[in-house]
């Protein structure tokens, strides 16, 4: 029987993928809720239902109505402390006061951390989730191997990856492959509350990771390991806001204390295809490593 499944953050890199892989499969009503519907006219020309969501703003109740499962996919608003918890706190009230039958939530590996800055934020929605009482699944993201594309093609430039994850090792995850185990979770038939690690089917070290860029782009990158604090000086220097430059510098941290290390195959077991390895998601992105034409 078709059900009406609900994908917030629809606009953004994730949700985007994820409504496109649950419109393919062509089963289900697929509702994309964003701040802005005018940005995904492509998407209702597929066939899916546009709602406008604010999470900043009042009740939001009407925007999740009628809908048996919803995705509440974790905001980016980090220019001041709360704003982003208090913006899943109304997800998560909108979801239950609409009767949403099961709520699925984007959270972060090890979201207990008390060395990632951003871990609060998720280990409070997931407590709030759990005292709303609503039948949910919190899928805690790994990294992102896309998130590398930031500093690597500097470090081919010139040559040195700085880092402060020491020996840590990082099971990276692709964004597509979260998406994938995404759509798979929100539009299967579990009722029962569960949390779900994803991860990446390999733990890379940073020297490992520097190697592999230096394959990809034909150039050498050396690392050179340097305090948390030193890197996020570094990120400062090169523009960043200092909060985000500690928070970023803070997933090194993180990794060194051995926080994402852990490598699974949990998007085969969801999706029923192998995750894509990180050589994979960095060959996408030659080009942008320097690699010749």
């Amino acid at each position: 029987m078709p059900r009406t499944l609900l994908v917030t953050g629809a606009s953004g890199q994730l949700g985007r993928q994820i409504v496109e892989l649950l419109l393919a499969r062509g089963q289900d009503h697929v509702i994309a809720a964003t701040r802005d519907p005018s940005k995904l006219a492509d998407l209702a020309a597929r066939g899916a239902e546009l709602r406008a969501l604010d999470l900043d703003n009042g009740d939001q109740a009407a925007v999740f109505a009628g809908v048996d499962r919803a995705l509440l996919i974790s905001t980016d608003a980090l220019d001041r402390p709360g704003r982003r918890l208090e913006q899943h706190q109304r997800g998560i009230a909108a979801a239950k006061a609409a009767g949403v039958g099961h709520l699925v939530y984007t959270s972060l590996i090890h979201a207990g951390s008390q060395i990632n800055l951003l871990a609060p934020d998720h280990a409070a929605t997931e407590a709030a989730l759990v005292e709303s009482g609503l039948p949910h699944t919190i899928l805690r993201n790994n990294l992102y191997a896309e998130n590398l594309l930031g500093s690597l093609p500097g470090a081919v430039a010139g040559g040195v990856l700085y880092s402060a994850a020491g020996a840590g090792r990082v099971a990276y995850v692709s964004r597509s492959d979260c998406a994938r185990a995404a759509a798979a979770v929100l539009a299967g038939d579990s009722g029962a509350s569960r949390l779900i690690d994803i991860s990446g089917a390999r733990a890379w070290s940073v020297d490992e990771i520097a190697a592999l860029t230096a394959q990809i782009s034909g150039r050498p990158v050396r690392v050179q390991q340097v305090p948390v604090a030193g890197l996020a000086a570094g990120m400062e220097a090169h523009g960043l806001p200092a909060p985000i430059a500690a928070i970023f510098a803070s997933f090194d941290a993180a990794t060194a204390a051995g926080e994402y290390g852990e490598a699974s195959g949990i998007i085969d077991a969801l999706t029923g295809a192998p995750a894509e390895g990180l050589e994979v998601v960095l060959g996408r992105a030659a080009a942008l490593l320097g690699a010749p034409a």
